[in-house]
């Protein structure tokens, strides 16, 4: 199996609190620890050794925080550049990355969510052939999932607590048997011009003909997905101490 971190936005929200800087080298509480070398830290004890990063905004930036952090192991690593990062989102980044993913199981990871590595591996285990990593809480401006039996049916940022099962933490894994089919779907909709959506939207069409998309759930281990100044807050406050004594431990 293989790890895809996209990378290459440009975090416009919370360029007030966090600078010029790429999300995923956002800091834990007083420390050097950034998302990156969690998400990395977090694969790694997973037994993912191959893993590709797709950058953009600042990518020398990223490039040198891997080469100075992990240069020792520098050859698990795969850039992939996403020179049009300012005017796409994920599905382009994942979609640049296809020839390197072809062939295999990959787990795909939004690069701004920091989570407890133990919520990894039941999704890698999973026997569905695409599984979608939620909690059961609701948290606003993030994407939404609903949930019938044993398959999430429907994800959508816009949906309503009527419709609401569980929020989509932005991490997804595809068994080696759906990866050609998701990366032909994809392929459809960057030829259709559909550049600035985020790769669910492949999903969500999968779903429609018939594939089961899969969840494991999160439980209450701690995870945020930082977009904004507040969202940065509440990890700092609730998440990030949680998160270093379980890397350590780890």
């Amino acid at each position: 199996m293989k790890a895809i971190i996209l990378a290459a936005g440009q975090g416009t929200r919370i360029r007030s609190v966090h600078g010029e800087r790429p999300k995923c080298l956002i800091t834990f509480n007083n420390t050097d620890w950034t998302i990156l070398d969690q998400q990395i830290n977090a694969l790694s004890h997973a037994g993912i050794r191959e893993i590709g990063i797709a950058v953009g905004y600042e990518r020398d930036q990223v490039v040198r925080h891997v080469i100075k952090n992990h240069g020792g192991s520098l050859s698990r690593f795969e850039f992939i550049e996403n020179r049009h990062y300012a005017e796409t989102n994920n599905i382009y980044s994942l979609w640049l990355a296809r020839d390197w993913l072809k062939g295999s199981s990959f787990v795909a990871l939004n690069a701004d969510v920091a989570f407890d590595p133990a919520i990894l591996p039941p999704a890698l285990s999973s026997a569905a052939p695409i599984t979608m990593i939620v909690d059961r809480a609701w948290r606003d401006e993030t994407m939404k999932v609903a949930i019938r039996g044993n398959r999430i049916t429907h994800m959508s940022k816009q949906m309503t607590h009527e419709d609401f099962s569980a929020t989509y933490i932005g991490i997804t894994v595809f068994s080696t048997r759906i990866a050609e089919l998701f990366l032909q779907e994809i392929d459809r909709l960057i030829y259709h011009g559909q550049k600035n959506v985020f790769f669910n939207v492949g999903v969500q069409h999968l779903v429609d003909n018939g594939v089961r998309v899969g969840y494991t759930e999160t439980g209450s281990r701690p995870w945020a997905e930082i977009d904004d100044a507040g969202d940065l807050g509440f990890a700092r406050q609730c998440v990030f101490p949680k998160l270093m004594t379980a890397d350590v431990a780890a």
